[in-house]
C-alpha cells in the first residue's frame, strides 16, 4: 500500500528550487499522495495551481493559520467562502487553522473569531478541518463542542494518551509526524502505541518538523517512510495492516 503525507507545505519557498525533484523522490519512496494545507490568502492561488498540475497526487486545503493572525482580514474569510463554493480541483479540507497561545496569546480573541468562522465553513460544506494547536487545548475543545458533525485532524499531535482520547471523542483524528522519531518523546510514543490505529494519519509538516537525525535540515515528504517505520515498531499489528489502515484513514478523512 502507498503512504499519504497528510500535511506538507510543498508550496513554501524552500521548495521552489527543487519541487519537481522532491515530488519525484516522494513517489519513488512510496508517498503517493500529499495534502498541502494553506496558511494565508496569498498562498491559495499557488496551492490551487499545484493541485491542477498534479491532480492525482496533490490535494489541498485552504485556510488561515493563527501564526499570521495579524495578516488575516474579514475579506479573506469572504474570499475563502467564495473559493470553497467553486470546488476547485483537489480541495479536500479547510485549514490549516487553529489556535496558538505561544506565538500570539494577545491575539487569542481574534484567533477564536477566525477559527470559528472556518469551522462553520467546514461544517456547512461538509469538509474536514486541519487544526493547529499550541497551549490552547481547552479553548479549542470548547469551541469544537459547539460544532455538531465537525471532523478533521489535530496536526502535529505530541500529547498524552488522555489528550488524544479527548480529541477522538470530538470527532478528530491525530496527525503523527516527526516528533515520534525522537526517543525522548516517551509520552507521545506511549500514546501512539495505545490509541486506536483507526485514529491516526501520517504527516511530515515539511519543510518544518525535521525527523530525528536530520535536525537543521530541510524536512521533505520523502522522509515519511521513516516516521512510518518508527510507528510500526510501536504498534502490535503487522506492518501490512498498519500501512493499509493508515492509507484508509487518510482516504476516509480527505
Amino acid at each position: 500500500m502507498p503512504l499519504f503525507d497528510t500535511h506538507c507545505h510543498l508550496d513554501f519557498a524552500e521548495f521552489d528550487a527543487n519541487r519537481t525533484k522532491v515530488l519525484a523522490s516522494a513517489q519513488a519512496n512510496g508517498v503517493h499522495r500529499i495534502l498541502v494545507p494553506g496558511v494565508a490568502a496569498e498562498h491559495w492561488p499557488r496551492l490551487m495551481a499545484l493541485a491542477q498540475q498534479q491532480p492525482s497526487s496533490i490535494k489541498v486545503a485552504l485556510g488561515l493559520h493563527p501564526f499570521w493572525t495579524q495578516q488575516h482580514h474579514d475579506q479573506h474569510l469572504t474570499q475563502l467562502r467564495n473559493l470553497v463554493q467553486q470546488q476547485p480541483t483537489g480541495l479536500v479540507a479547510i485549514g490549516e487553522c487553529g489556535l496558538d497561545a505561544v506565538v500570539a496569546p494577545e491575539l487569542m480573541e481574534r484567533q477564536l473569531e477566525l477559527l470559528e468562522a472556518q469551522l462553520a465553513l467546514a461544517v456547512e460544506f461538509n469538509l474536514p478541518v486541519i487544526l493547529h494547536v499550541r497551549k490552547a487545548h481547552p479553548q479549542l475543545q470548547s469551541l469544537l463542542k459547539r460544532f455538531h458533525g465537525i471532523r478533521g485532524v489535530i496536526h502535529g499531535f505530541s500529547g498524552s494518551y488522555e489528550l488524544g482520547q479527548s480529541y477522538l471523542a470530538l470527532g478528530m483524528k491525530l496527525g503523527i509526524g516527526g516528533t515520534l522519531t525522537y526517543p525522548r518523546a516517551r509520552k507521545t510514543r506511549d500514546a501512539v502505541s495505545r490509541l486506536p490505529l483507526e485514529a491516526l494519519v501520517l504527516e511530515t509538516d515539511a519543510p518544518d518538523m525535521p525527523i530525528c537525525g536530520k535536525q537543521g535540515q530541510l524536512n521533505r515528504p520523502d522522509y515519511l517512510p521513516e516516521i512510518f517505520n518508527v510507528l510500526t515498531k510501536l504498534r502490535k499489528e503487522p506492518v501490512e495492516e498498519v500501512e493499509r489502515q493508515l492509507w484508509q484513514n487518510s482516504l476516509v478523512l480527505f
